[in-house]
């Protein structure tokens, strides 16, 4: 049975939506190297939080939104708390602790996590192509990072953080899908948004000193994280999480490694070694993998449930 030209078109939608997610998370790593050597990791999710939140709210009040229905609230509280809250500060706090290769093997298992959280929770369907692709940009993340990486050692505790962030995102996620059932993406992602935002505020008077003594430079990159990599992008995701399958969009999040790559080259003047090139097409060869479909499905044959039809 071939697919309608509705759901080719929200195929589309969703396609287009997760690519632009992904090349703004990627962006954020740049921005992050300059914000990050002028305010602290509480102070800056905290900032990132609050102009995200502004953004949203006002695109919020002018398109009439409202106030997420109360069978969303619980997803929503949940993805605020451990996704825009707590996984920004430990992330931040961890790669401070460890160098970058520690942080990719650790932090790159998150997509991992959501598979087999959707798979538990959720009921994902884990076909082989998925389990493959994710393996394939798994060892890529991790290759780059290692290429990537200094002198710099690694601590236990940066571990744990790592280790932390990884698991808080997995679960913020899955926590989020059943929510966009509910709700709108914007209505998620802002209110989310605003929960992170409230959970930071410990770190407002550190804010508020640290704002005062930096550069104007970092100060505009921490609003550009919180107003590109986190109000648009995370809008973005949410729009395509509820489209496909809490794995997919998972697996879809290997390509920023290989984003980071290009970026720092054209941005920062970094040329890649061959390392990492090869680190980077192996994460694109596997989310290419993990979001193919089989040929019966490609073809028009229903193989997959309607959910997983979107890529």
């Amino acid at each position: 049975m071939n697919a309608s030209p509705t759901t080719n078109r929200a195929g589309i939608h969703a396609a287009a939506a997760a690519a632009v997610t992904v090349v703004l998370w990627a962006s954020a790593f740049v921005s992050i190297r300059s914000a990050g050597t002028a305010y602290s990791p509480g102070a800056l999710a905290l900032g990132r939080l609050l102009s995200g939140s502004v953004v949203l709210g006002v695109i919020l009040v002018v398109r009439r939104a409202g106030l997420p229905p109360r069978s969303a609230w619980r997803g929503i509280l949940i993805s605020g708390v451990l996704w825009f809250g707590f996984y920004g500060v430990v992330l931040n706090w961890g790669e401070q602790q460890v160098d970058a290769g520690t942080a990719a093997l650790v932090v790159n298992i998150g997509p991992i996590l959501i598979a087999l959280l959707g798979a538990k929770i959720l009921g994902d369907p884990m076909p082989p192509r998925l389990l493959a692709g994710m393996a394939v940009s798994f060892a890529g993340a991790v290759a780059v990072g290692l290429s990537m990486s200094g002198e710099g050692g690694s601590s236990v505790l940066g571990v744990v953080l790592c280790l932390l962030a990884a698991i808080s995102y997995a679960a913020g996620v899955v926590a989020q899908k059943p929510a966009l059932g509910q709700a709108g993406a914007l209505q998620v992602t802002t209110f989310g948004c605003l929960v992170g935002a409230v959970l930071c505020l410990p770190f407002a008077g550190q804010l508020a000193h640290e704002a005062a003594h930096a550069p104007v430079s970092a100060t505009l990159n921490m609003v550009y994280l919180g107003v590109f990599p986190l109000a648009l992008a995370f809008t973005t995701w949410a729009y395509a999480l509820a489209r496909t399958t809490a794995s997919r969009m998972g697996a879809t999040t290997y390509a920023v490694p290989a984003l980071v790559v290009l970026m720092s080259w054209l941005a920062l003047g970094e040329v890649p070694g061959l390392l990492t090139l090869a680190g980077g097409a192996l994460c694109l060869a596997g989310v290419a993998v993990s979001r193919s479909r089989p040929r019966a499905a490609a073809s028009g044959v229903v193989a997959e449930p309607q959910r997983e039809e979107v890529p």
